[in-house]
């Protein structure tokens, strides 16, 4: 019976190797929101006797110009980012909570929010802050032609950090971005043509998405994973194998 169990306990622990559970966060950006605000208030005295009524109305104006800094997550783009994610069969995608309004802290503040709970049962949070986002829009001619092409274009570039959720050391870290474009042939630069922005954002999304995951690959030391290729184990430190009690 003794050599049966030697055998199954070697086997549970060759195969014990589970995948690290990562949170992937949305992409944190502030951004500076200026508030103009104008109002007319009027006022009107009314004085009467039995002889005559006379009144006199007076108006006040008020302006008002704030500014303020907001802070909170993009979340166009975290969709495909966990989708590729899944793909390498590397990593457990579990979900955080979001960053909302409501919210009190800064949302770049991840060691804080991961000390609040906010990536329960995670091994390592995927932290995104957007860098630049820039929509483009042109007509341009075409050599030897009559016609001209209608492009309209989005770049988004974001830093990712990978952090350990117990000890807060920064695992991977690298810049990745996302391009998409949307192009139509035209015979005027005059004529109205409507482009797909909805296009754009979802191509934006699914390159970004490839190379978040082509990076934390290399960077893990997996290397790069073609599609439909077998599954590569990341560098991240393995879950501890079962003991068997005697």
């Amino acid at each position: 019976m003794r050599p049966w169990i030697g055998i199954i306990a070697l086997l549970c622990s060759a195969g014990a190797w589970a995948a690290p559970k990562i949170a992937v966060t949305d992409l944190a950006y502030e951004a500076r929101v200026e508030e103009y605000i104008h109002a007319v208030a009027a006022s009107h005295n009314f004085q009467a006797s039995p002889y005559n009524a006379s009144g006199a109305s007076s108006y006040a104006e008020f302006e008002s110009r704030n500014s303020y800094i907001e802070q909170s997550e993009l979340r166009k783009f975290s969709g495909d980012i966990k989708g590729e994610i899944l793909k390498s069969r590397q990593f457990q995608l579990v979900q955080g909570t979001p960053y909302t309004r409501e919210a009190k802290g800064d949302v770049y503040d991840v060691i804080k929010r991961i000390k609040a709970g906010h990536f329960k049962g995670a091994d390592y949070v995927l932290f995104g802050t957007l860098s630049d986002i820039d929509f483009t829009q042109d007509i341009n001619a075409l050599d030897r032609t009559n016609s001209y092409s209608a492009v309209l274009g989005l770049a988004v570039v974001a830093d990712f950090s990978l952090i350990n959720t117990r000890t807060y050391e920064i695992t991977s870290a690298f810049t990745a971005m996302g391009e998409g474009q949307d192009t139509k042939l035209v015979s005027s630069r005059d004529v109205r043509v409507s482009l797909s922005r909805p296009r754009v954002v979802k191509e934006v999304s699914k390159t970004l998405g490839e190379d978040v995951a082509r990076q934390l690959q290399e960077q893990l030391g997996g290397g790069y994973q073609e599609p439909g290729q077998p599954a590569l184990r990341n560098n991240l430190p393995r879950d501890e194998a079962p003991k068997i009690l005697h």
